[in-house]
């Protein structure tokens, strides 16, 4: 990188600089100076590292960085929240150039312009892999905030959208060029590259579900099965999934019939799906589903019950139940 530090924080500064609501002083000072609001508190970190969660051959920049703030966004979103401001960490191998950090800066410029958030400053450090860490924090009204650990016996299980799309991406991408050939570039294909490059964080869906008395709420970032597991076992609870609920990405039907997969097993342990998962009253869920579609256009779907006990469940279609094991995406086994 034939750039000095003082350069290339120079440059990230106008990438990244602008007013916002509640900024006094944003990027370039010690510290950022800002108005913390008038509700409660949202703090929430992730970490995007080099040869865990992405390849930098043949990943774009800018939505990598793209990515990097909506996925911090989410878990604002999960709270019942709303975002405010960002601080981004970054670690620089030797070989990376300038220009690919500053159309990272470029994507989370435009992932901020979204949801309307600032990047209000960060840090550089030299490092073995890139790494991505951005730390936010967002508001929630003191009433309205959702946590894991709230679910009850009798609750309905919902989620928004569609799931295994992103692991599907990682599928087709990790095939041999010679098994999916002609595949590349048909819009089914696009679909699922975009799930796992560009996804959206549902915050208007989140606090849409907080006010109509969601009960827990997870963004779904590990797997579908493994966070249901974990709003189950911080609230006490057991889960039941009926099966032929889930909603199952229309292009993973078009990717099964190149390469051997299960859509419902990428749906249920796929994870970076970023929807959420919340459990309701029965008497809010279908209220709430017609809210949804009609402001945002996004489906939510019941896919089953909390119960008594603990555990996961699936529910077939003739009405017996099996296990369900919360497998999914764990950082640090790399699987």
């Amino acid at each position: 990188m034939e750039i000095t530090e003082t350069e290339l924080v120079e440059a990230l500064r106008r990438v990244l600089s602008g007013g916002g609501p509640g900024v006094r002083l944003g990027p370039g000072d010690d510290a950022a100076l800002v108005e913390p609001g008038r509700h409660l508190g949202v703090l929430t970190v992730d970490m995007l590292v080099e040869n865990v969660d992405f390849r930098r051959p043949g990943t774009s920049p800018r939505d990598l960085g793209y990515k990097a703030i909506t996925v911090s966004v989410s878990d604002v979103a999960a709270m019942g929240g709303s975002p405010r401001f960002a601080l981004v960490a970054l670690g620089i191998p030797p070989n990376m150039d300038a220009s690919w950090v500053v159309e990272l800066a470029a994507g989370m410029r435009e992932a901020a312009d979204e949801y309307a958030l600032s990047v209000v400053g960060g840090d550089l450090s030299r490092s073995t892999e890139a790494i991505v860490s951005v730390t936010l924090t967002g508001e929630v009204p003191e009433t309205g905030a959702v946590p894991r650990s709230g679910a009850r016996a009798g609750d309905r299980i919902v989620v928004t959208g569609s799931f295994g799309a992103a692991a599907g991406a990682l599928k087709l991408e990790r095939a041999p060029a010679s098994s999916v050939a002609g595949v590349v570039g048909t819009p089914w294909a696009r679909d699922l590259s975009v799930s796992l490059q560009r996804p959206v964080a549902r915050v208007g869906e989140g606090r849409t579900l907080a006010r109509a008395g969601a009960t827990a709420m997870i963004d779904v970032s590990d797997g579908l099965a493994l966070d249901l597991a974990r709003v189950c076992r911080a609230s006490g609870v057991a889960g039941a999934v009926v099966l032929g609920h889930v909603p199952v990405s229309p292009a993973l039907r078009q990717l099964e019939r190149v390469m051997p997969i299960s859509p419902v097993q990428l749906a249920l342990e796929g994870g970076e799906d970023f929807e959420l998962l919340a459990t309701l009253p029965p008497a809010a869920a279908k209220e709430a589903a017609a809210e949804l579609q009609e402001r945002y256009g996004t489906p939510l779907t019941d896919i089953g019950e909390i119960r008594e006990g603990s555990g996961l469940v699936t529910i077939r279609a003739d009405g017996s139940e099996r296990p369900l094991e919360p497998r999914g995406w764990d950082h640090l086994a790399g699987r």
